[in-house]
């Protein structure tokens, strides 16, 4: 009889902190979170896609090769998601980065970069789709099993184009998106587990989140494990990533003053530049300055500078009191900044999907909308339905009237923002509701509700009051969002993606293999025990096969041919070749 093959288990839910510099994941695992290392054995990864002619690399791998292939190397996407090109923030943005942006249809940002000698486009959820894919790999490295379910993280102040983009990225990537949370929210469950045990009552957290590319507060309350956030601001658009920007600038000005040579149009001399600013950021959290020293920074020429604490608050300055507006104290609270997002989110993953029941079986997370959602007036008025910092998930209603006499058509059009006027607001989107029968203005009436569920997802309806006539909408803004075929279209590309890289992984292991094995048999053969018994003639056959084969691996030409091959047997084929036959 046959034995019967032993099913997969399936893995745990996953939580994911999508951030612009560095992303991270978490499960939740015999009792507490683990924060989990990837294959370099670091517990944060970059964000950073790098294409080349031979392949793609994903985290470390990526940003290692930058000073190499800056204008190929794609990091930040996250300050792209969800917008578009003509944003003055994509425009800022694109002055710094060394790869290319172009508008795309619909005005959509796209990535260009040059991939195995071709030219691509990305959207920039594809870019994000590869770090999610990035790390739901090493998440399955560390559990040993297919990982299908995630909880990700945004930032608290992402509007509903960016989370709906976050949760596409997410199914490009290969992952069912249990939930789109919070980052603060994410960083207050870490915070409010590390701390049950020292105290009991109700607790007021504030969480401080200032990440590479966004900035982020919230104020919560914390008790017996209901966590509630009371009010949330912040900048998407705020970040380390600016700081480094202000101190680039800064050189690049110093070194066209010193060389009257200017850098800006470099990209290699860019990137080597912010490298060191970035260094040089850190350096000056526990230093009062700091050099900064590149050798042949750009033609030939060597730059040397420093900077005090001082100065760099200087550049700063107008990020500091950005941040200060908004709040007065900081966290005092000790947990990892770079791990407590992945915590929280891997908290949030393992409630939803069943796992570690008892421990969490008071748990409750009562989130927030963090801008006001409203229908637009005549004059474009904007009638604030939900308020911002309104507890989600939440169905909230209102009654509108006709705007015009005999009126027989009602458009709503649906906004986000706090402007009074909806034209300095966030569209989202817009539905029509026909068959009203004629009369005068202001006679007509439709009750209008928003419901919003845990993912912030917003489904607005309409209801004629005498006809019970009704449409309604589920905001997806498909004015910036892909559609169900791109995405599709995309998941295919994800997935063909990785066979390639797993197929090449595989050819170079039997590459690899195949130089172990013949530089083995040389030692081998050179061991005069082992030989001793060999006729002259078959030692010399196997000399010259070893010889063969070692020749055959330097053959660049002949790698990349075999590499580019469909197959990996062909090294196993030349094996048996040069080891059995070593005349052909």
């Amino acid at each position: 009889m046959a034995e019967k093959r032993k099913r997969e288990a399936p893995a745990p839910a996953v939580g994911i902190d999508l951030g612009t510099t560095y992303s991270c994941a978490g499960v939740w695992q015999h009792g507490r979170v683990e924060i989990i290392a990837n294959d370099q054995g670091n517990r944060t990864t970059p964000s950073f896609v790098a294409f080349t002619n031979t392949g793609r690399f994903i985290g470390d791998a990526a940003k290692n090769q930058v000073d190499m292939n800056p204008t190929n190397t794609v990091f930040g996407a996250k300050r792209l998601i969800g917008r578009k090109y003509i944003d003055p923030s994509v425009q800022s943005d694109i002055k710094h980065w060394p790869f290319k942006v172009i508008p795309g249809l619909g005005n959509k940002p796209m990535i260009v970069v040059t991939y195995k000698g071709e030219e691509k486009l990305f959207a920039t959820e594809e870019i994000s789709a590869m770090v999610l894919a990035k790390m739901k790999e090493t998440a399955e490295a560390y559990l040993g099993s297919t990982v299908k379910d995630a909880v990700v993280t945004v930032p608290a102040y992402f509007n509903d184009s960016q989370r709906q983009a976050t949760k596409d990225a997410g199914v490009i990537a290969g992952l069912n998106v249990l939930r789109i949370i919070n980052e603060p929210t994410a960083a207050s469950i870490a915070y409010g587990l590390d701390t049950k045990s020292e105290s009991t009552g109700e607790k007021n957290v504030f969480i401080f989140d200032l990440g590479g590319g966004t900035f982020d507060v919230s104020i919560l309350t914390i008790e017996e494990g209901i966590f509630e956030v009371k009010a949330t601001a912040g900048d998407t658009h705020l970040g380390g990533e600016d700081f480094d920007n202000t101190m680039v600038n800064h050189f690049v000005q110093e070194f066209r003053r010193k060389n009257n040579l200017d850098i800006s149009g470099n990209p290699r001399a860019l990137w080597r530049l912010k490298t060191a600013c970035e260094r040089a950021k850190r350096i000056l959290s526990f230093s009062t300055k700091t050099e900064i020293e590149i050798d042949s920074l750009f033609q030939g020429i060597d730059f040397y500078s420093t900077i005090s604490r001082a100065k760099f608050e200087e550049l700063n300055k107008d990020f500091f009191t950005k941040c200060m507006e908004l709040v007065q104290k900081y966290l005092c609270k000790s947990i990892n900044p770079d791990e407590a997002v992945a915590y929280g989110a891997a908290v949030q993953a393992a409630v939803l999907s069943g796992g570690g029941l008892e421990k969490f079986q008071d748990f409750v997370l009562v989130d927030i909308t963090p801008l006001s959602l409203s229908i637009e007036l005549v004059g474009e008025v904007a009638s604030v339905v939900v308020p911002k910092n309104t507890s989600i998930p939440t169905k909230l209603g209102k009654v509108f009237v006709t705007s015009k006499d005999n009126q027989t058509v009602v458009r709503f059009t649906v906004f986000e923002g706090e402007s009074a006027s909806t034209k300095d607001n966030n569209l989202l989107g817009s539905f029509n509701l026909s068959g009203i029968p004629p009369a005068p203005k202001g006679v007509e009436m439709f009750d209008v509700y928003f419901d919003i569920d845990a993912n912030g997802i917003l489904n607005v309806s309409a209801v004629h009051k005498t006809t019970g006539q009704k449409n309604h909408i589920i905001i997806t803004n498909d004015r910036g969002r892909l559609s169900k075929e791109e995405i599709e279209k995309m998941v295919l590309a994800a997935e063909k993606y990785k066979f390639e890289e797993e197929m090449y992984k595989k050819k170079v292991e039997a590459k690899n293999a195949l130089e172990i094995f013949a530089y083995r048999m040389k030692i081998t053969i050179m061991n005069e025990k082992i030989t001793a018994k060999l006729p002259p003639a078959d030692k010399k056959k196997i000399e010259n096969a070893i010889e063969l084969a070692i020749q055959w691996l330097d053959d660049k030409k002949m790698i990349k041919k075999c590499v580019d091959d469909a197959s990996k047997s062909v090294y196993v084929n030349k094996v048996k070749i040069l080891m059995y036959n070593p005349n052909r």
